[in-house]
This record gives structure tokens, C-alpha cells and sequence, in this order.
């Protein structure tokens, strides 16, 4: 009689192997395509994020003092006793007889633009916009309501934005030029280009910039509302398609050192565009 010999067989064969590997390669393959995605779109949705929430920001602190600018303590005083000539300083140009806006003087080679604007503190405990006590005068009655504010009290800031060849750390900057910081500070980044434009009270003119004094002329009229527009930027590499904000935003840009400096330094940001006109309701007729 025949024996008959089993043999089993042990471990994988080399078809078994090479047909698991390519299976698994698949796979990996899928999963990470799937983990980069969701990467790129989770760093997408960040940085759009910090744009809106650095917009909100932006607005709701430009709003806010511009909104202060020409106010007055007692509603009887008149525009032109309230805010008297004023010599320029080192950041902001001379204020006319009544005027609450006056021009930002940029430091030398900067591409630096802002503005400065005056009012009257509401009380005596009030902060400036960088977070400093306002200065108290001796003597003074700046708790009593109504009461009329001597000119040495009138609170005058500086607001500023500056460039940056990076531009995601462009900043916005403030400064109390009658208080006793010794510089300005930081109020957002993420700024990477910033306009002011201002109308006067005679029909719906806006200015790109202030020429000396417009306010000063009275065929021009004093500067009645404030309109700004801020280009906000993230990180590099944050992108795939073309920016229709930044395009745009680039097509209107006439200098061309700044222009240049914006379309060398797009690197494949996220963009948001903020703006908005405040009208200068303490000072209306």
C-alpha cells in the first residue's frame, strides 16, 4: 500500500507578499492624501479666521476713537473755543481753529500713513488707546458733567500703520501724544496695507491724502468723516488659486515702491479687506 506524504506549507510566498505590499501602499496613499487635505483645509479655515477676527478688532478700534474725536464735555461749547490752533509735534501736524483731524507725520523714507485726532475726556478716570490713564490736571473739575475742558486737557492720539516687506507683520500703532508713553505700541498685526481718506464739509469730496492744512482753507472746510481700508494678511503658503481681493486691491495701489513691495512679498497669503467711513458726528453742523 502507497503512504501518501503531506506537506504544509510555511509562511507567505513571494506573489503573497509583493500583492499585500502593493494593497497596503494603496492604502497608506489614500490616508495621506486624506491627511493632507484635511491639514491644508483646517490651516486654510485658521488663517481666514485670524483675518476675520483681526477685521473685527481693526474695526471695532478705529470706529471706536474716531467716534471720539471732537468730543465736548459740555454741549454749549462751541467747536472753536473747545479746540483752539495747535502747533505741530513730532507725529502730528498743526490742528486748525476747530478742527479735531490733522495729518500723521510719517518719519523720513517710511511708507508710513495715519492720522491724529483730538477730544475732550469724558472723566478723569478714562484711558487712552493705549490703555494708559489719561493726565490729570490739578485743580481740575473733569468729573463734574457739563463742564467745559481746559485746552491743556484735550486728549490728542496718533494712529499709524506700518509696513512691512513681510506682510502678515504689518502693523497698526497708537500713540497719546499729550500723554506720557514714550512710543507707540502695537495695537493689531497682520496689516499688510492700510489707506485713509478724508471728506470735508463742503459737498462729498475725499481726499486720498491731506495736503497741508486743507482743513485751514475755507473754500475746503473742516474734515467731516473718515474713510479707511485695510488689507489684511496670513501666513505664507496658505493658498493654491488667485486671490481676487489681493488682485484688486494691487490694481488700485499707484506707488509703486509700495506696489512692488505687496507683489514681492504675496508668497501665496490669504487675504481679507476691511473698511468703512465714520462720520465725524461731534463735529457736524
Amino acid at each position: 500500500m502507497m503512504m501518501l506524504r503531506v506537506t504544509r506549507q510555511r509562511g507567505l510566498s513571494m506573489v503573497e507578499l509583493l500583492v499585500a505590499l502593493a494593497i497596503s501602499s494603496f492604502l497608506i496613499l489614500g490616508i495621506t492624501e486624506i491627511y493632507i487635505a484635511n491639514k491644508r483645509n483646517y490651516v486654510f479655515q485658521q488663517s481666514q479666521a485670524n483675518n476675520q477676527e483681526n477685521t473685527r478688532f481693526a474695526e471695532f478700534t478705529l470706529n471706536a476713537w474716531l467716534n471720539k474725536a471732537g468730543y465736548r464735555r459740555a454741549p454749549d461749547q462751541l467747536l472753536e473755543d473747545a479746540f483752539p490752533v495747535k502747533p505741530a509735534t513730532t507725529d502730528c501736524g498743526a490742528f486748525a481753529q476747530g478742527a479735531v483731524i490733522a495729518d500723521f507725520k510719517p518719519a523720513a523714507s517710511t511708507k508710513e500713513v495715519g492720522l491724529c485726532l483730538r477730544y475732550q475726556p469724558a472723566a478723569a478716570t478714562e484711558l487712552d488707546c493705549q490703555g494708559n490713564a489719561i493726565k490729570k490736571i490739578t485743580g481740575t473739575k473733569i468729573d463734574n458733567p457739563f463742564v467745559k475742558t481746559a485746552p491743556e486737557e484735550l486728549i490728542v492720539l496718533a494712529i499709524k500703520f506700518v509696513p512691512d516687506a513681510e506682510l502678515n507683520k504689518g502693523s497698526l500703532q497708537c500713540k497719546n501724544v499729550t500723554g506720557t508713553a514714550p512710543a507707540f505700541e502695537e495695537l493689531l498685526d497682520g496689516v499688510a496695507d492700510m489707506r485713509f481718506e478724508f471728506a470735508t464739509g463742503e459737498g462729498d469730496l475725499f481726499e486720498k491724502k491731506l495736503k497741508t492744512n486743507p482743513w485751514a482753507d475755507t473754500a475746503v472746510g473742516l474734515v467731516r468723516a473718515v474713510r479707511y481700508s485695510m488689507l489684511l494678511s496670513s501666513r505664507i503658503n496658505q493658498r493654491d488659486s488667485d486671490s481676487k481681493v489681493y488682485t484688486d486691491w494691487v490694481a488700485t495701489v499707484t506707488d509703486g515702491t509700495n506696489k512692488t513691495r505687496i507683489e514681492t512679498g504675496d508668497k501665496k497669503r490669504i487675504y481679507q479687506l476691511s473698511s468703512s467711513t465714520q462720520t465725524l458726528r461731534n463735529v457736524m453742523p
